[in-house]
């Protein structure tokens, strides 16, 4: 029987109370992604956002992978496309996903850490937008890449998740995150699905308040096409 997807008539706005979850993964994380969605039950609310390492010139088939595993809608997602619960964003080849209030930017800003898409940036920029709401997850992966993004969405009050580097195809970023963040949980990607429906369904901690932000590269270079446009107007 095939699987319905959940259409865009369907869309509901994000609730206030609703968490949200950023992944971040590079080589060897497909096989983490895959558990990770294929677990979700369909009524799963809580948005996801992914930055995976990949090739400028990739075709970008992850939005498809991950779609045959799920009944959630998953797509690249669209410059200022509203945030919608039930749905699964993924950054597309050689952007960077942001996070604002209420909806997505994408971007082509510099390169962080020697990648764009970049994790760093999306789980930076959904700490400063969200703060408590947001939970982490680093899976399998090079370098270290998400590491300080990991350590922002902590100090915003958040929740980081780390996939146990003995279960992950390449483990040097699970390593280095849990070698330089306070990690609330470290679990095989097979226990993420449980666990993510577990923290979605727990009350949020005391909302901490948000520290003075110190724009990045790409936060500018984003200020800067804003500006552009404004101007051409």
């Amino acid at each position: 029987m095939k699987k319905e997807k959940i259409g865009p008539g369907q869309e509901q706005i994000l609730g206030e109370k609703e968490r949200i979850i950023v992944v971040g993964g590079s080589a060897g994380g497909v096989n983490a992604l895959r558990a990770l969605v294929k677990g979700l039950p369909p009524n799963f609310m809580s948005p996801i956002f992914i930055a995976w390492h990949m090739s400028p010139d990739s075709s970008g088939i992850l939005p498809e992978l991950l779609g045959s595993l799920t009944p959630l809608r998953v797509a690249h997602a669209l410059d200022y496309e509203p945030i919608a619960p039930g749905r699964i964003y993924v950054a597309p080849p050689d952007h960077h996903l942001l996070i604002e209030d209420g909806y997505v930017r994408i971007t082509r800003g510099p390169k962080e850490n020697r990648f764009r898409p970049a994790i760093d940036p999306l789980f930076r920029s959904a700490a400063y937008a969200y703060s408590n709401r947001v939970i982490g997850v680093i899976v399998s992966g090079a370098l270290d890449d998400g590491v300080a993004g990991l350590w922002t969405i902590k100090n915003n009050g958040g929740i980081s998740v780390v996939q146990d580097p003995a279960d992950a195809d390449i483990p040097s970023m699970p390593q280095n995150a849990l070698r330089e963040n306070p990690v609330d949980h470290c679990v095989p990607a097979a226990d993420f699905p449980a666990l993510l429906l577990k923290l979605t369904q727990q009350r949020m901690p005391a909302k901490k308040q948000k520290p003075q932000q110190v724009p990045t590269e790409v936060e500018k270079d984003v200020a800067g096409e804003v500006r552009g446009r404004l101007e051409s107007l």
